[in-house]
C-alpha cells in the first residue's frame, strides 16, 4: 500500500532543540509514525521534561554550535550501536531590532545558532550515514528564507542560508544515498514567537496577510516532516516545502 511509504518503524530520529516548541512537536509527529526518537537541547531539565512525555525517547545534550561537542556526542551515540537514520535540524533562535541598531553580539549568535549548528551537526551525522549509504536530513527553514519583514534581517540572512545549505547538501550527498531538504514554516504559535502572538495588531496584520487567516499550528508541521523522513520523499532532494498558509504566494 501506498501509505507504507510513510511508515517510520525501525527508523531513528535526532530533533535538535527538541525540548518544546517546533522541535517538540516534530518529535510527536515522527515517534507517532514508528519512529524512535532522540531528543537534544541545552537545557537538561527541558529536556528530562520532553523526554517523559515522549515514551521511549532517548536524550542526548550538546551544544549545536559546538562542532567538537557535537562530533562527539554523534560519535559516541552511533558507536553505542544505535544509527541515526533521520535528522532534523531544528535548533534555532530569534533576536528583533532595527537593523541600524541591532547588536554584533546578537547577530553572531543568531550566526552560530541558526547556521552554523545546521552545518556541525548536519556534518557529524552525515559521516555516518553516508558510510552506510542512506539517511534523512530535513533543515528547518523559515518563510523568511524567501521574504524579509523589519527588524530581523539578521535572521532572514541566516534563514536564506539555510536554504542554500540545504540545497548544497543535497548536491554533495545525494550521489550516497541521502535525502537533505527543508521544511520552512510561516508563522506558527511557539514560545519563539510568543511576543508577536501576544501583539494584537501584528495578529490583526498577519491574519490579512496570510490566505489560510491565521497562525499556523505546530501539529501542522509533522506531516510534512513525516513524508521528508520517509521513502515517500525517495526522489526529493534540495527541497524547500514551504507550510505557511499560502504566506509566501500571494501579495
Amino acid at each position: 500500500m501506498a501509505l507504507n511509504l510513510f511508515d517510520l518503524k525501525g527508523k531513528r530520529a535526532l530533533i535538535t532543540g527538541s525540548s518544546q516548541g517546533i522541535g517538540f512537536a516534530l518529535a510527536e509527529g515522527l515517534k507517532a509514525a514508528g519512529a524512535d526518537i532522540v531528543l537534544n537541547g541545552r537545557d537538561t531539565a527541558k529536556l528530562n521534561d520532553a523526554a517523559a512525555r515522549i515514551e521511549g525517547a532517548d536524550q542526548l545534550a550538546f551544544d549545536a554550535t559546538d562542532h567538537e561537542a557535537v562530533r562527539a556526542a554523534v560519535d559516541a551515540y552511533e558507536a553505542s550501536g544505535k544509527a541515526i537514520d533521520i535528522l532534523v535540524n531544528n535548533a534555532g533562535m530569534q533576536h528583533r531590532a532595527p537593523l541600524e541598531d541591532f547588536p554584533a553580539d546578537a547577530f553572531e549568535r543568531l550566526l552560530q545558532t541558526n547556521i552554523a549548528s545546521v552545518f556541525h551537526v548536519g556534518q557529524a551525522v552525515a559521516r555516518h550515514m553516508i558510510a552506510r549509504g542512506r539517511g534523512k536530513i530535513i533543515n528547518i527553514a523559515s518563510v523568511q528564507t524567501a521574504l524579509a519583514r523589519p527588524s530581523i534581517a539578521p535572521y532572514t540572512a541566516t534563514k536564506g542560508a539555510v536554504g542554500n545549505l540545504t540545497k548544497g547538501m543535497a548536491t554533495d550527498w545525494a550521489k550516497h544515498g541521502l535525502n537533505c531538504n527543508a521544511i520552512a514554516p510561516g508563522y506558527f504559535d511557539t514560545p519563539l514567537n510568543a511576543a508577536l502572538v501576544a501583539d494584537t495588531t501584528f495578529s490583526a496584520w498577519l491574519e490579512k496577510r496570510t490566505p489560510a487567516g491565521r497562525w499556523g499550528k505546530v501539529e501542522e508541521l509533522q506531516g510534512a516532516c513525516i513524508f521528508l523522513a520517509s521513502d515517500a520523499s525517495s526522489f526529493v532532494n534540495g527541497h524547500i516545502l514551504y507550510v505557511d498558509g499560502g504566506i509566501t504566494a500571494s501579495l
